[in-house]
């Protein structure tokens, strides 16, 4: 079964909603929602491999399913692939800001 919603986005969303970052009792912080969202990647590009494997041996009983799952965890890796460099060139400017 593959699953079409990614939890991450929504609370992305969440959070550019609070701004200030007036925390209540069931928010997560950045590192969370990051690591949340790390998971549910790997658990596309898992769900992704099975389906190339599937195809490879012969066992698969949707061909247009397994192509979407093969795709989704293209896309998925691509995304998280943006988000680290990014991070990275974040960090980068951060390191040349004087103090």
């Amino acid at each position: 079964m593959i699953n079409n919603k990614i939890n991450g986005f929504s609370q992305i969303n969440n959070l550019n909603n609070n701004p200030l970052g007036n925390a209540n009792a069931n928010d997560k912080g950045f590192a969370d929602v990051l690591k949340q969202s790390i998971d549910e990647a790997n658990d596309i590009q898992k769900t992704g491999e099975k389906a190339l494997s599937d195809i490879a041996t012969g066992q698969v009983k949707d061909l247009h399913q397994a192509a979407i799952a093969i795709n989704k965890a293209a896309t998925s890796m691509k995304f998280m692939l943006e988000v680290r460099n990014k991070a990275v060139n974040a960090y980068k400017e951060i390191l040349k800001t004087q103090m």
